[in-house]
């Protein structure tokens, strides 16, 4: 595929996640670039024959309840025994527990409040593999706090705390909307030596909540916390001290 714009815009406009502005621009461009039409008319089908081909089938909940009453089974045959259990139940066991866990760390819940909408690590991840294609990292770029955070202003109902952190070795890089389950986010972007580190933000009524461990998928760090009326998520390739106190400088 040799046309840029449709290497770069195809998918954000077929996902409804590019800003006025890029989509406007991407609409004149269809009007002249065949490729791109083909491109996009290509991805549509794609998207329709998923959408109907009924691959996908999500597990239902008496599936983690039998998991949990095989694990209460478990426990309770341990301590009516008086002696060791064979060893293929203890791993029987912690198969379980690690089964359980892993289901509950990927689909943890990270709330909106207007209205409650849940989003998952593996969508705050996809949502910064996106964000480092070219031309899309940045909808405003400097390293001035005080010219990323009065362009907030106006296109949110929100306006996020923001602050350089060069000093301590994130510096800050700029900002941009984002989307995450259909609510537009503010996007704060740091540097950390050569990698990119994207802080999500959002308002919240819930309580602070301090530093949720973080997770990894696909190679990527993630860690979650609310202070003082935001909601933040930071998702990175950097290592997960370096996330965390990336994280901890916005506790200060």
């Amino acid at each position: 595929m040799s046309c840029d714009l449709a290497r770069t815009n195809l998918h954000g406009y077929l996902d409804g996640e590019l800003d006025a502005a890029r989509a406007a621009e991407f609409e004149r461009h269809l009007e002249t670039c065949r490729e791109c039409n083909a491109s996009l008319g290509a991805a549509e089908s794609l998207r329709s024959a998923l959408q109907h081909g009924a691959l996908y089938e999500r597990a239902p909940e008496s599936l983690r309840q039998k998991v949990r009453a095989g694990i209460r089974a478990a426990r309770s045959t341990e301590k009516s025994l008086s002696f060791s259990p064979p060893l293929w139940r203890w791993l029987a066991v912690a198969a379980a527990i690690l089964f359980v866990a892993g289901l509950s760390w990927f689909a943890l819940p990270i709330r909106f409040d207007r209205p409650a909408t849940e989003v998952t690590a593996a969508e705050l991840i996809d949502a910064h593999i996106r964000s480092l294609q070219p031309g899309h990292l940045t909808d405003v770029t400097s390293t001035d706090q005080h010219t990323v955070k009065p362009w907030f202003d106006g296109k949110l109902d929100f306006v996020p705390p923001v602050k350089d952190y060069a000093d301590e070795g994130f510096p800050l890089i700029g900002g941009r909307l984002d989307v995450l389950s259909g609510h537009s986010v503010a996007v704060l972007v740091y540097g950390r030596r050569k990698h990119i580190i994207n802080v999500f933000a959002w308002p919240t009524k819930e309580p602070d909540l301090p530093l949720h461990p973080s997770g990894v998928h696909q190679g990527y760090q993630w860690v979650h916390w609310r202070h003082q009326g935001m909601e933040y998520c930071a998702v990175s390739d950097v290592s997960a001290p370096d996330l965390r106190e990336l994280a901890q400088l916005f506790l200060q």
